[in-house]
């Protein structure tokens, strides 16, 4: 009897004793960062059989065990890994925002400015310091084209350079888990299988920091290890093996960093939309969805200005007495050729009709069968089965591919604008160059006996006529009978017979004007070129008209609505951003409140139970003692 007492005693202090060492080692570690509280699971002995019932014999500690919810850890990771992507593009996107918003260095004053700069031409068109303004502010609107180009390219280098880092400690993360797995198996085989909680925290947190920086999924294995598995699938950690990432270029785009997986000798890309989750998953959604498209648009809009205005440009007459030249410099497409194709493998990229110009990429392809351009955006593609070539080009947003040179299954990637603000520049340093004036001239004859009136003509649309500026004689008919003969050189010329309608379009040689009134018989007017024109400014008053004119988008926006749709979309997503990256903050500190709830140090609590265990020590000590005090009697007794 006295045995069995004895026995009691020392269980009850023992348990007590391991339930005073949890205690304080959950006090010790209450501000440990992804420490779980531990407490001791106890089971009673086997009783033994009296004859007269079953006598307890005790207690004993079964486990150590973490107090943890899986499902509350679960969601708080997924939710920590959105927050982490949110935050990552948010702190992105400011930088565009902010420079794309900025009312000194946007876009609109240097546009503005330019045209003020042409007005004053066409009010001056002779005046030599209003034409060198002209030239001056049209360098400095392609310089402030290039600035905010070259701050684009800064913010892609910034992103590479994100990634590249954020890749590093992506493998660090990895390399520590995997060692950590294999000393858990280690302290956990020597223990007879209990659980090492205190690596199993430190696990926990390498891999909640790992979620930070890409989405995790973890698969616990029967031996205690955990499988790692990150973005849509792809497995990182496999007990005590990792493979890793790897930053390479992208094959589709020299200027960007993507992801790799190492496996073996060997690096695979993998897709962009398979990496979910986490630091990285924003800056690469930042990158391919916001800056790429920003950049485009900007380089839209300067393509698009440059050809436009050199288009009006060419249709005019300078003060020398020639016709205009390309007052800007136009940038052309950049086309890529995949890694993997034949290095002799080639296309020819150009753009046929600027208007219907879009912001995406494009991509060019060969299947064997088909030529294939796709958009990028939406991955609308047009086909045919025969090579393009310059007599009959593939066709898509006004791209168009001529003489392709390809190998099944290889791909090009195209990006009309995307250099677009990079590589304007102004074509003209002499201000004599500036072409304000019309190329020709339209008089009526002094003998003229009716009220006919001929307008001042305008340019056809480029390609110029060769034959623009020979000159044209209009005479109606004696008797009048309503009919008109055109003299001249040109195609279609000498035209007889003419019937006139008051008002309408007369077009010859490249050149369209107007009749309008009650012209007599024997009547004459006369168009030939603008000799001396210095005076005139009707060209540069067209160029002006251009500020306002929707010439992106199919016709449906100007030069500064198009850039104002540019400031709207990236600042309308910064906006969105930063209200949901601050709700998904305030959900997060929800879940891991929860989970500290479920998880965390009560301290208060943790001291009233070093009193409850102290005062169960305390107890069994008595018990012990009048166990020896009860064996001592019996052997007086004897």
């Amino acid at each position: 009897m006295g045995n069995s007492i004895l026995d009691i005693g020392i269980t009850g202090l023992l348990t007590a004793q391991s339930q005073l060492l949890t205690t304080g080692h959950n006090i010790s570690n209450a501000d440990t960062p992804g420490y779980k509280r531990q407490q001791v699971v106890l089971s009673t002995n086997i009783p033994q059989s009296s004859g007269a019932g079953f006598v307890g014999r005790g207690v004993h500690s079964t486990t150590v065990q973490r107090i943890y919810n899986q499902f509350v850890v679960s969601q708080s990771l997924q939710i920590q890994t959105q927050s982490q992507a949110m935050d990552s593009y948010f702190s992105q996107i400011k930088q565009l925002d902010n420079m794309l918003g900025d009312s000194s260095s946007g876009l609109s004053p240097a546009i503005q400015n330019f045209f003020s700069a042409v007005q004053d031409v066409a009010t001056n068109p002779s005046v030599i310091p209003s034409r060198q303004a002209m030239i001056s502010n049209g360098e400095a609107l392609v310089a402030r084209f290039q600035s905010m180009d070259q701050r684009m390219a800064q913010i892609r280098e910034d992103v590479n350079t994100q990634i590249t880092s954020t890749v590093a400690d992506i493998n660090s993360l990895a390399s520590q888990i995997a060692d950590i797995n294999h000393q858990i198996l280690l302290a956990e085989g020597a223990a007879g299988g209990q659980p090492a909680n205190d690596m199993q925290d430190q696990r926990d947190e390498l891999i909640s920091q790992l979620n930070k920086l890409v989405n995790t999924d973890t698969v616990r294995q029967s031996d205690g290890s955990v499988n790692v598995y990150v973005g849509s699938g792809q497995a990182l950690v496999v007990g005590t093996q990792t493979l890793s990432f790897k930053a390479i270029v992208s094959p589709d785009s020299p200027d960007n960093l993507t992801i790799g997986l190492v496996i073996g000798s060997n690096t695979v890309q993998l897709p962009e939309n398979q990496i979910t989750g986490g630091m990285l998953n924003g800056v690469l959604s930042f990158r391919s969805v916001t800056l790429d498209g920003a950049q485009n648009a900007l380089g839209r809009i300067a393509i698009t200005l440059a050809q436009t205005l050199n288009a009006q440009h060419q249709s005019g007459m300078d003060l020398n007495g020639d016709m205009g030249d390309d007052f800007f410099t136009l940038p052309s497409p950049k086309v890529i050729s995949a890694l993997s194709n034949n290095p002799a493998s080639s296309i020819t990229a150009g753009i046929s009709d600027y208007s219907a110009l879009t912001t995406s990429d494009y991509q060019f392809s060969y299947d064997g069968t088909n030529y294939i351009l796709t958009r990028s955006s939406d991955n609308t593609s047009v086909s045919t089965a025969v090579a393009p070539t310059g007599a009959s080009p593939l066709t898509l947003d006004g791209i168009s591919v001529t003489g392709a040179t390809i190998l099944t299954n290889e791909r090009f990637r195209i990006q009309p604008t995307i250099n677009g603000a990079k590589d304007l520049a102004v074509n003209i340093s002499d201000t004599t160059k500036i072409a304000a004036a019309g190329p020709n001239r339209t008089d009526a004859a002094l003998t003229n006996t009716g009220t006919g009136k001929i307008s001042a003509g305008t340019v056809n649309p480029l390609p110029l006529n060769s034959n623009l500026q020979q000159p044209l004689t209009i005479t109606f008919h004696t008797p009048y009978d309503g009919q008109y003969d055109v003299a001249g050189i040109g195609t279609g010329l000498p035209a007889t017979n003419q019937a006139y309608a008051a008002g309408s379009d007369i077009s010859f040689n490249g050149y369209t004007f107007q009749i309008s009134g009650s012209p007599a018989a024997g009547d004459i007017f006369t168009i030939a070129p603008n000799h001396n024109g210095s005076a005139d400014n009707r060209n540069a008053l067209l160029m002006g008209v251009l500020q306002t004119k929707n010439t992106l988008a199919n016709g449906t926006a100007s030069y500064q609505s198009a850039y104002g749709q540019l400031v709207s979309q990236v600042g309308n997503k910064t906006r969105e951003l930063e209200v949901t990256s601050k709700a998904q903050a305030t959900l997060l500190k929800q879940t891991e409140n929860t989970m500290q709830s479920v998880s965390g140090v009560n301290l208060d609590e943790e001291a009233a139970n070093l009193m409850r265990f102290q005062q169960a020590y305390q107890a069994s000590s008595k018990v012990i003692e009048m166990s020896n005090t009860l064996f001592d009697s019996i052997l007086r007794i004897g």
